[in-house]
């Protein structure tokens, strides 16, 4: 029942493993570890069980387990990265291979991809285990790179990327499984905050290292890929050896006509999203339709996965508790809010500041840098005491004071004014980072880690393509509507129809060229054209704080019980002596 936040059994922590629970575990290939400790950090004392045993010595945890952490920091940083990149190197890619035309798809076809495969790779990571698709993805991945890289037309690159999107949203999924599968869940926190912020930092330093890549050579912005996804494929081959599953899964348990329903759906939805106001004025039937039909294709997959779906992919019982569903509305705002100040913060240094593409990354590091650091705090904050909605309520006020201090920017604001205003913004916005998925699954058993780990993926996907829709819309919107104090119809033209944002990047080049009056009304137009977006992000982050009060404060287990963690030894080593099968740990 909605607004039920009963604890699963099996994620009750600080549960004592019985002699049975051991029987049954090593008979079913489940991990099952208790790492319940008087100290908080979720790494555990002493062995469960036996209330006069003795403590045994605290375990580490293995190679493999840094490895794989290793593998998934690298996937985790290289997909963003090649999400992000694409913004400043386009027009150069787009103008060398002819593809005005088809310009929506060469810049969308990969987000498109990306969003659309989420779920199936939710129940493929069920069906066959994860390093089976975690290996899948990172070939097609990998593979999509050297398309695009070296694609000598617009058919063949809009293919390179949606091939690389396939591969990226199975990335973004099982990074979170994987993750999930190899840790407690108050451990999973910080673990989660070292890996995605990676992602964070990669998106910060996309436009910067697209910019840079697409004036020289922007077929390396692909090709820097292929070595990097080599390396992490070869550590997954090595070094991931995991258990497959329950044993009666089966491909035929596959979601087949929910995801025929959904790929199509979110697809149409997303061509209306990034084609209105851009390509189409959002009141053309061309934008309105797809958007129409994606929303009502949406639904219809909800209510199949709700009544008529034997095995849905996303079942309904992911949003069935408050604390899960209000998770899911967080991580949604959080990725809007994240992608707002990540897209727009530049074009406040280009075109307000004067500075240029390569400066403006420059300058937008305490933000890139500050996200992998406050997304590690927030994380290790969690595992420590063990409680998640102080911290949500806390960043999201800080986004807040951080959006607020964004409308003060002007263009002789000191850089320490500036730079300290992306910290505090970070510190609100990267704990959620790490913290928002735990929370989520806090209600929910380990069974559905997989796909409720997949639902977050594509929310968060879903969430960035929002948060470059919605502040576009109020920015465009306001410069359109300021445009009168511009006295040259030239720069008019330039800066009308969502031509501004392209123009930013010009502005250094441009400035010493014009009028220094006329340049300053330009100037006026981007300072209240960005304030209104600040406004929008000040508003949705108090909207965050709302929402956290939707959560329940959920005990974060200390107990791992998956049939997915680590084996604890490799293929070919001798049974256990009572004749089951070498059993298989998490940490």
């Amino acid at each position: 029942m909605a607004g039920t936040d009963e604890k699963p059994t099996n994620n009750k922590p600080g549960a004592d493993v019985t002699a049975e629970d051991t029987t049954t575990a090593s008979t079913t290939a489940t991990t099952i570890v208790t790492v319940a400790d008087g100290d908080g950090d979720g790494d555990g004392d002493a062995a469960a069980g036996g209330g006069d045993a003795p403590p045994t010595k605290k375990k580490g945890k293995p190679a493999r387990f840094w490895m794989i952490m290793v593998a998934l920091s690298l996937l985790a940083f290289i997909s963003s990265l090649d999400a992000m990149v694409m913004g400043t190197a386009l027009p150069t890619i787009t103008a060398e291979l002819g593809g005005a035309s088809v310009y929506v798809w060469i810049g969308n076809s990969f987000v498109f991809a990306a969003a659309a495969i989420q779920p199936l790779i939710g129940q493929l990571s069920d069906i066959f285990g994860r390093k089976t698709p975690t290996v899948g993805s990172v070939v097609l991945f990998t593979l999509g790179s050297g398309l695009a890289g070296g694609a000598n037309s617009p058919a063949m690159f809009i293919a390179g990327r949606a091939v690389q999107g396939l591969g990226a949203g199975g990335i973004y999924v099982l990074i979170e499984i994987v993750a999930c599968d190899l840790l407690p869940l108050r451990e999973r926190g910080k673990w989660l905050g070292i890996i995605n912020a990676w992602a964070g930092v990669a998106a910060a330093l996309g436009p910067v290292i697209g910019g840079v890549l697409g004036q020289d050579n922007w077929r390396w912005i692909f090709y820097l890929n292929l070595p990097i996804c080599g390396v992490a494929l070869a550590v997954i081959v090595l070094f991931m050896r995991v258990n497959t599953g329950a044993p009666n899964s089966s491909i035929k348990s596959l979601d087949v006509v929910g995801n025929l329903i959904f790929v199509p759906s979110i697809t149409s939805l997303l061509i209306g999203l990034v084609t209105g106001g851009v390509v189409h004025p959002w009141s053309s039937f061309r934008v309105v339709v797809p958007i129409v039909l994606g929303v009502a294709g949406w639904i219809c997959f909800h209510l199949h996965q709700h009544f008529i779906a034997s095995n849905p992919g996303v079942p309904s019982r992911l949003f069935s508790n408050r604390t899960s569903a209000g998770g899911y509305v967080l991580a949604f705002v959080s990725s809007v809010l994240l992608q707002t100040a990540g897209y727009f913060l530049p074009v406040y240094f280009q075109a307000v500041v004067g500075t240029t593409v390569f400066d403006s990354g420059l300058y937008f590091m305490p933000f890139a840098a500050g996200t992998l650091f406050a997304a590690a705090v927030g994380g290790v904050c969690m595992s420590h005491f063990g409680v998640y909605r102080p911290i949500h309520m806390v960043s999201f006020a800080l986004s807040a004071i951080g959006f607020g201090l964004f409308t003060l920017l002007r263009p002789d604001t000191p850089k320490v004014a500036w730079a300290w205003y992306e910290l505090i913004m970070v510190f609100g916005l990267g704990p959620t980072i790490s913290t928002v998925l735990p929370a989520i699954l806090a209600g929910l058993s380990q069974a559905d880690v997989a796909s409720a780990s997949a639902v977050f993926a594509f929310v968060k996907t879903f969430g960035f393509v929002w948060g470059v829709s919605i502040p576009s819309v109020i920015f465009n919107g306001v410069v359109d509507s300021n445009l009168g104090s511009v006295s040259d119809a030239n720069l008019r033209t330039q800066l009308a129809n969502g031509g501004a944002y392209a123009f930013a990047s010009q502005a250094h080049h441009l400035a010493p060229t014009i009028d220094p009056t006329v340049w300053g009304q330009v100037v006026d137009v981007y300072i209240v054209s960005l304030k209104a977006v600040w406004w929008f992000g000040l508003a949705l982050s108090i909207l965050g704080v709302f929402f956290v009060a939707v959560e329940d404060h959920l005990e974060l287990s200390t107990e791992l019980e998956t049939d997915y963690g680590l084996q604890e030894k490799g293929p070919g080593d001798k049974k256990k002596p009572d004749g089951g099968e070498t059993g298989s740990t998490s940490v």
